[in-house]
């Protein structure tokens, strides 16, 4: 009807926007006075620190800046995946030389922890009484005896290893001794480089061969097989290629003469021990997070998963551990960055990482400021490509609601 009359109070209408009044009751105007003091502060304190620091360096006379990274290191330094020589290597070789020694020790050692902690982390669930007790006993050791103790004990028990002379015989070519662990080294070649980058790509065409398979799948219910393309991208165009460069395998290897052992591949006891009190010990943490990860999963999966027929192996690889993964990955996180920010108290045991040489080198040069600020860049560059990386997969494997 038309002349039907509306009312006022039902009618659509856009809500009256606040007035702000330039008055400390606004809690607009006190949100941005409050800021503006607070980063006000934050850069004042930044400031009197700079320029304290500044005067205190000048006032005893001690340079500032980056240039000793271009003179001559002079510091000798056992392993080195690079070529290095004190006599002519400068200061930042020497880094990089550290920096390469503590990648090397936390990688390897996030992938051993890794393995050793899932198998550590099932047996504590196992229904025989032998492993989940022994298991048992290893998380709740490791977990409650310091680290630098540890690292201290395993570099004593590789160093109580027989002379090279006596050294214990692994094998026909590996020897064990006070000396570390000698074992055959590949002549590497210009050939082997060739092999890698086809694996490397392989390794890229294999994921996207299985990115393919799984969009198929959910368009036709039927999914390629992936195995046998991955098999001759990761396999067979290596070794293609490195057969198509002659093939070279050429080992060498380690021979005793005089007091030591020459040629060959060395493991120092240094390092074995840096390693191995690594591994132990975060793999003790990592245990108990694939224990608790595992028993986050319903039993009616496993039940479901049984009813089908399948044996327990099989449950716990395809149905138990991905669920649980969403689970483990976040605190895992966590340990892969505390394994590699431990790796530091490879100081106390000789092994020459990025603090051991970065250390050493503020001690010649007298420039602490900088090679503290170094280390903490080096640290925190490492950690935060880790939590990327690992924010990355766990973002991957997340529950999606529809």
């Amino acid at each position: 009807m038309s002349g039907t009359t509306v009312d006022p109070r039902l009618s659509s209408r856009a809500a009256p926007r606040r007035q702000h009044r330039l008055s400390w009751s606004d809690p607009l105007v006190r949100n941005i006075v409050w800021q503006v003091l607070i980063i006000g502060a934050v850069i004042g304190v930044l400031w009197y620190l700079i320029g304290n620091t500044n005067r205190n360096l000048e006032a005893r006379r001690i340079a500032t800046g980056f240039a000793f990274l271009g003179r001559t290191a002079g510091i000798p330094i056992g392993e080195h995946l690079i070529d290095y020589d004190p006599a002519i290597s400068t200061y930042g070789d020497a880094l990089v030389v550290g920096i390469l020694n503590t990648l090397k020790v936390a990688l390897a050692g996030v992938v051993l922890a890794t393995i050793l902690g899932t198998l550590v982390g099932i047996g504590r669930l196992s229904r025989n009484w032998l492993v989940a007790k022994a298991t048992a006993i290893y998380v709740e050791a490791l977990r409650d005896l310091p680290l630098l103790l540890q690292l201290l004990f395993w570099y004593g028990l590789l160093q109580s290893l027989p002379a090279p002379r006596q050294a214990i015989t692994l094998g026909e070519a590996m020897f064990l001794s006070n000396r570390g662990i000698k074992v055959p080294l590949l002549d590497w070649q210009p050939a082997h480089w060739w092999a890698l980058a086809a694996f490397l790509l392989g390794l890229v065409g294999t994921w996207a061969w299985n990115r393919t398979s799984h969009r198929r799948q959910e368009q036709t219910g039927v999914r390629p097989p992936v195995w046998p393309v991955a098999v001759g991208l990761l396999i067979g165009f290596p070794a293609l290629i490195w057969a198509a460069l002659g093939a070279p395998f050429t080992l060498e290897y380690p021979v005793l003469r005089g007091f030591n052992f020459q040629g060959g591949g060395t493991i120092s006891p240094e390092y074995g021990a840096l390693l191995i009190g690594l591994t132990t010990y975060t793999s003790s943490f990592i245990a108990e997070i694939v224990r608790s990860g595992i028993l986050a999963v319903p039993n009616g999966q496993s039940e479901a998963a049984a009813a089908l027929g399948l044996r327990q192996g099989t449950i716990l690889r395809l149905v138990v551990l991905p669920q649980a993964l969403r689970v483990i990955i976040p605190p895992m996180t966590s340990q892969y960055l505390n394994l590699t920010k431990n790796s530091s108290l490879a100081v106390a045991i000789g092994y020459q990482d990025l603090v051991s040489v970065a250390s050493t080198t503020l001690n010649q040069t007298g420039q602490a400021i900088e090679g503290i600020a170094l280390i903490m860049a080096v640290y925190l560059t490492i950690s935060l490509a880790i939590s990327l990386f690992m924010n990355w997969y766990n973002a991957r494997i997340a529950l999606v609601e529809r």
